[in-house]
């Protein structure tokens, strides 16, 4: 029999996130492996599947991400060529901030294998729905904390700026699994350049178990780098100023209007 591979995501909340079609995938599989955001949720995945392996041991504290990463795409590569139908799980979207699931399904692909991604409830989504945020509204930009810092970014500060993992701001090591005060406040020094350090920003976490809060803190900016930021602390920066009218594109849609007899543009 020929191996494949399927990368799920299971939400952001133990059992409360996952759709019906990754339960079944995960029910029926030939080995299941899983990478949570907690040991209750990995317990919760293995009453799921007979074989469900942990990726969480290939981390270390001192040892480069990447390298373990391609470790976790290993093992999963391995079990499709040896013929078995593989699911891989990650909590949330197995394809935002999860690079293994993307590393994996274009190896299998490679080496001739059927693979695919099936979505989960993300930690984005989440954030809409806690803070009632419609990205439409204002528009949102969305960048990794450090890769925010490491190149030359354009900012409309018309929109909300949300950064994602702030806990590991500026580590160029990629050994960390979260930086000190130092770090963050390089970052803090950043964003004043474009906010003003008085701005209300706010640190963002999601529930993952039922019994949790969510962490919605807001504090001003120049305060950030001194409150406790973890590895999946996302800190979302409000809107602080009106969006400029484009006059000569209103101008142009008009004239446009005109001539097809088209109600004016009004701008809400």
């Amino acid at each position: 029999m020929k191996g494949s591979l399927i990368c799920v995501g299971t939400g952001m909340m133990l059992g409360a996130h996952i759709s019906p079609i990754c339960q079944s995938h995960i029910e029926h599989a030939d080995v299941v492996f899983s990478l949570m955001a907690s040991a209750i949720t990995e317990r919760w995945l293995a009453e799921k599947n007979n074989d469900v392996r942990s990726l969480q041991s290939f981390y270390q504290e001192g040892k480069n991400r990447n390298h373990s990463y391609n470790e976790m795409v290993n093992a999963i590569i391995d079990e499709v060529k040896a013929g078995k139908k593989v699911v891989a799980a990650f909590y949330g979207h197995p394809g935002v901030f999860a690079c293994v699931a993307h590393r994996a399904i274009k190896i299998a692909h490679i080496e001739g294998f059927n693979a695919h991604m099936e979505p989960g409830i993300s930690a984005e989504s989440c954030l809409y729905a806690d803070l009632s945020i419609d990205p439409g509204t204002y528009g949102c930009a969305h960048f990794e904390a450090s890769q925010f810092l490491f190149y030359q970014r354009q900012i409309d500060t018309s929109a909300y700026l949300v950064l994602w993992q702030v806990g590991f701001t500026g580590d160029r090591s990629l050994t960390k699994f979260n930086t000190d005060k130092a770090y963050k406040q390089v970052l803090v020094d950043l964003l004043t350049t474009f906010y003003p350090d008085d701005h209300l920003v706010i640190l963002y976490q999601a529930k993952v178990l039922p019994i949790e809060t969510v962490r919605a803190d807001k504090v001003p900016l120049h305060e950030l780098a001194s409150h406790k930021i973890y590895q999946h602390t996302t800190l979302v920066i409000p809107p602080t100023k009106k969006m400029l009218v484009n006059q000569v594109i209103l101008d142009k849609l008009e004239g446009l209007g005109r001539k097809s007899n088209q109600p004016k543009l009004k701008l809400v």
